[in-house]
């Protein structure tokens, strides 16, 4: 009798805070996506040190400006990256267990502290070691490719410690197999190896790892390396569309603002289109090269290569993932704290994953073929790193794992979830089987008659903590955030002849006035359809030298220890 009485006074207070109706008709917004899972988490990164090494000293060991960039997926193993960005580095790569638990174990330096002779300044440029590993891949070999740029904090004083390299290592013995030095004529004086994608899709014998196209990101000097392994040829290509837009110079996470003028640095292979997508950090779109360009080698003179401008993101992101079939997208906008997902073949987007706190600055996102369907997320919280704000006691680097968000085959979609379901292109947002909400009740501002379909997040309600929203204000109008976010627009090859306020932007010179609210119509011609930008370059003269993406507190020469090469 008891609890026949509290259910009823239970439905009647739900009745009478008319709330009942809401619940019925509305369901969670996150019900419909696959879960955020955090896979491991750590307020700051340790280490196995070795007796002998010097972990007392905060010069070799500060936990405090240790950032995880990039990682890799095994079938036993997560390998991590963590360049030297600061000093305190003590090892630029490590390992974990993938079997064993634990929410924060401890980094094992791979593939032992002897190719980590760097962080204690004794290191020679002759011997087989790392010192700063920003991204690692791994081939279909099961060998794990370590792209060392050479530079010792470069957020500091940017110190050119060796020329950069590649060092491939057999996972199945932990050996070096292969050492890939890059010649001068593909380095400038600032050049910074950040990313990289391993083209296998043109071998042309089974298991050949060694005949590949590799393509490399130069984010501070911004610029494509595509290294032909099988004929060890090494070239350069770069685009004005490579380098950063001082419109977004600045980027925000929640309250914390910060500068970083970075180019070329997220990037993608989708191999059933042969397409590369790439981003530079300080921008807000996203552009495509096609492989077959890039492995045609160095441009003729006064060439260009063929780039497009595929779309715009909410704001300015690094993570950057391609499905490994049916070529969606998957990009993290800073300002969203989300994971979107975008198809060029049907046009669909959503966002698969929102978290306030677990998504803030995705420094690398991977559909890793040892865990096919899964998204995997790595956020590591740079930017209070780099603000120097840091809070120790909270948790500061997260890998996490979307499961289902990803299919291998596109005969798998009748297994999909409800997120990778195709919807009319001409609506602004799905639709769903509840009551209609009044326009100005929407979280994102929609589209103005003659514009593109441009969303805006501006969630009202952030759950305070990871994981589902409780209260039903939080569902209803989060269910509303999660719809179609971000807008990508598809346009042709860079058209030469029509001006462009981007490009006059990443070339130094002043921009054009923003258009009156009368002329929407021409700045749209700009953003779609078959009107392009072009570049204003001279080639008899290339770039101007005034600018050219600093980062940094220039110094006047770059010695490299050990070497007598000057940069």
């Amino acid at each position: 009798m008891t609890l026949r009485y509290l259910l009823a006074t239970l439905s009647l207070l739900m009745v009478l805070l008319g709330v009942e109706s809401v619940i019925n008709h509305v369901q969670s917004d996150l019900t419909k996506f696959p879960p955020l899972e955090t896979v491991k988490m750590w307020n700051l990164l340790y280490y196995n040190f070795p007796p002998h090494w010097p972990s007392n000293d905060r010069e070799f060991f500060n936990p405090e400006q240790i950032v995880a960039t990039g990682f890799e997926v095994t079938y036993d193993r997560i390998f991590f990256s963590t360049p030297r960005l600061f000093s305190g580095v003590p090892a630029t790569l490590s390992t974990i267990s993938r079997i064993d638990h634990g929410d924060s174990p401890i980094l094992n330096a791979y593939p032992d502290w002897s190719h980590h002779a760097a962080g204690t300044k004794s290191y020679n440029c002759s011997d087989i070691g790392l010192v700063s590993v920003y991204r690692i891949k791994l081939d279909r070999c099961n060998r794990l490719w370590a792209l060392d740029s050479g530079v010792s904090r470069s957020l500091e004083d940017f110190e050119v410690t060796c020329p950069p390299k590649i060092l491939i290592y057999d996972t199945e013995t932990d050996n070096v197999v292969r050492r890939i030095d890059f010649p001068s004529e593909v380095i400038r004086g600032e050049s910074l190896y950040t990313n990289l994608i391993i083209d296998d899709t043109t071998s042309k014998i089974e298991n050949n790892c060694d005949d590949v196209f590799v393509y490399i990101t130069d984010t501070v000097e911004p610029a494509i390396v595509v290294y032909d392994s099988g004929n060890d040829v090494t070239y350069r290509l770069s685009h004005p569309s490579m380098y950063p837009d001082p419109d977004f110079a600045e980027s925000t996470i929640h309250e914390h603002r910060f500068t970083l003028m970075d180019g070329i640095v997220g990037i993608a292979f989708d191999r059933d289109a042969n397409m590369i997508y790439y981003q530079p950090l300080a921008t807000d779109r996203l552009f495509s090269v096609s492989t077959a360009a890039l492995r045609n080698g160095p441009l003729s003179w006064g060439a260009e290569l063929p780039v497009k401008l595929v779309g715009r993101k909410a704001s300015q992101g690094l993570g950057l993932a391609c499905a490994p079939k049916g070529g969606s997208i998957f990009f993290s906008p800073f300002t969203s704290t989300a994971i979107g997902e975008w198809n060029p073949n049907n046009n669909h987007q959503d966002t698969i994953a929102y978290d306030a706190e677990r998504l803030q600055f995705v420094a690398e996102l991977m559909t890793p073929s040892r865990d096919p369907g899964s998204l995997y997320i790595l956020s590591s919280k740079f930017h209070r790193f780099y603000l120097k704000n840091l809070d120790p006691s909270e948790v500061n680097t997260r890998l996490l794992r979307i499961r289902g968000a990803v299919y291998e085959s596109p005969d798998d979609s009748e297994f999909l979830p409800a997120i990778h379901q195709s919807f009319p292109t001409n609506l602004p947002f799905r639709t769903h089987s509840f009551p209609t909400v009044p326009s100005t009740s929407l979280p994102y501002k929609s589209r103005a008659v003659g514009q593109k379909n441009t969303y805006v997040l501006n969630h009202p309600f952030t759950p305070a903590h990871s994981g589902r929203p409780t209260s039903y204000i939080e569902r209803y109008f989060g269910s509303f955030h999660h719809e179609t976010p971000y807008n990508y627009e598809n346009v042709g090859v860079i058209n030469k002849q029509v001006a462009s306020p981007f490009a006059r932007l990443n070339m130094g010179e002043k921009p054009l006035q923003v258009p009156s609210p009368s002329s929407l119509q021409e700045l749209h011609k700009f953003d779609g359809g078959n009107v392009l930008y072009t570049t204003k370059i001279e080639h008899h003269r290339g770039p101007p030298k005034e600018y050219r993406g600093f980062r940094y507190t220039r110094r006047t020469s770059r010695q490299v220890i050990n070497n007598s090469t000057t940069f």
